[in-house]
């Protein structure tokens, strides 16, 4: 479990403070969502298996192209909506 931190992912229905379950189990297909560690931080970004990157479904956010410094922690199978404001 992670929580979703910033708001890149709302297109995808997933919102700022939202709890993610990723399952590990589950092999990253093209499309996924994914909890990745990327260069020492967790990010939950689409995953692009054909062009070797990461998407953010925001149109004004960057794309990342990875290399050997990505791990996939898991593929969001669940996210539970936060409704209360901290």
């Amino acid at each position: 479990m992670a929580r979703a931190n910033g708001g890149s992912m709302q297109v995808v229905g997933i919102f700022d403070r939202d709890v993610l379950i990723a399952d590990r189990s589950l092999t990253p297909m093209n499309g996924d969502a994914v909890v990745v560690a990327l260069d020492g931080q967790l990010t939950c970004k689409i995953l692009d298996l054909k062009r070797g990157r990461l998407l953010s479904p925001m149109a004004n956010t960057s794309r990342y192209r990875y290399g050997k410094e990505l791990l996939v922690e898991g593929v969001v199978k669940v996210s539970v909506r936060n409704h209360r404001p901290v």
